[in-house]
């Protein structure tokens, strides 16, 4: 009798012990997720064939669809429609999450750089990656807001005559040339504020916001956005001699990537995405987010201010690092091709028509024009 006791007191035991590990596992991994910087280093050493690519001789760059074995490449989905409807959406949104108030030149300022006519890019990717792993566009609309929103505020905050001293952003003039610095520097700041309130009206579990919350904050402060920038204002001028491929991509890993990589990474987490699928995504968009970077230096060699819609061969001008100025266009455009593909391949796992607009988005990211 005691044994048969003591065996039901042990079986109790045993499954009170598996529902509190089922419990607390999801909490366990978020809590220790690797940072940023670890990200960024695991990005850059998964890459061993580097110093092989950068030394190789440089191949013809084929179409994105041609000579590629991978099954998600071929597709019949009509990106532009979709690329427009979502585009509308979130400008619709972002109209209602910018009304005009007190004080009247602030918000003006906030709807003036954040209205403007943009890709949309980011938010487009959070609301994809929702509908990736089962969420609805409606739940994921005030993420997808609140990043275009820190998008616009780093804008704003990049062109100032401190910074990076632009005058064309987005086809008109910058925000701190149309309104003055002081209600630009504002404007950035109330749109920071803005993001995180707006964010949290999220209909979503209280364990959900919160790590949605702490993503998006890592994004952008010292861990994020903020070091990305900070490097490469150090790194002006520097001679090639100086740096390396590591260095470039710490700073777009940081200053460009990790906000369209959180971009994604928020949608899959209100979508209710696994820890297996969020990773997935993550994985996915780090690649995009510097397969952006790299084509936003190859344009900004290539194209004029006014096919731009900002001012071109600035980054020449301030002696800044970029890939082209690195490893050279051509190699450069090779490096398009190669991220594209990588990006791709983290998709792998998820039904070809849910993951299809993601594989257009690539491919859009891609092939852009400005």
């Amino acid at each position: 009798m005691e044994a048969q006791i003591l065996f039901l007191y042990l079986s109790l035991l045993a499954l009170s012990l598996n529902i509190l590990f089922q419990y607390i596992k999801p909490r366990l991994n978020r809590m220790f997720q690797p940072s940023l910087e670890t990200q960024a280093k695991a990005a850059i050493l998964s890459r061993k064939e580097v110093a092989e690519f950068l030394d190789s001789p440089i191949v013809e760059v084929v179409e994105l669809e041609e000579k590629d074995e991978d099954i998600y490449t071929v597709s019949t989905f009509d990106f532009d429609p979709y690329m427009t409807s979502k585009a509308d959406a979130v400008n619709k949104a972002l109209d209602e999450a910018i009304p005009v108030g007190e004080p009247l030149k602030i918000h003006e300022a906030m709807r003036y750089a954040v209205l403007a006519a943009g890709k949309r890019v980011r938010p487009i990717l959070c609301l994809a990656s929702c509908e990736l792993v089962g969420g609805e566009e409606n739940a994921a609309m005030p993420a997808a807001c609140a990043v275009e929103m820190i998008h616009t505020m780093s804008l704003i905050k990049d062109d100032l005559p401190c910074m990076d001293n632009d005058d064309l952003r987005r086809g008109k003039p910058t925000t701190h040339k149309a309104y003055g610095e002081g209600v630009a520097i504002l404007s950035g700041g109330a749109l920071l504020s803005l993001a995180f309130e707006h964010m949290t009206t999220a209909e979503i579990t209280a364990d959900r916001m919160v790590w949605a919350v702490r993503e998006l904050a890592r994004s952008i402060g010292t861990r994020g956005l903020v070091a990305g920038q900070a490097k490469d204002i150090s790194s002006e001028g520097l001679e090639l001699s100086e740096v390396g491929l590591e260095h470039l991509e710490f700073i777009h890993v940081h200053k460009t990537a990790v906000l369209l990589e959180t971009a994604a990474v928020l949608g899959a987490i209100i979508g209710g995405g696994s820890d297996e699928e969020i990773e997935s995504v993550r994985k996915f968009a780090r690649c995009i987010g510097l397969l952006f970077q790299v084509v936003d230096d190859i344009l900004d060699e290539t194209k004029s201010s006014e096919e731009l819609g900002k001012t071109a061969g600035k980054d020449q001008l301030l002696g800044k690092l970029t890939y082209p100025k690195l490893m050279g266009l051509e190699k450069s455009k090779e490096f398009v091709k190669r991220l594209t593909k990588d990006a791709r391949q983290h998709l792998h796992g998820f039904s070809t028509e849910k993951v299809a607009p993601l594989v257009a988005l690539t491919n859009f990211i891609a092939t852009r024009n400005k």
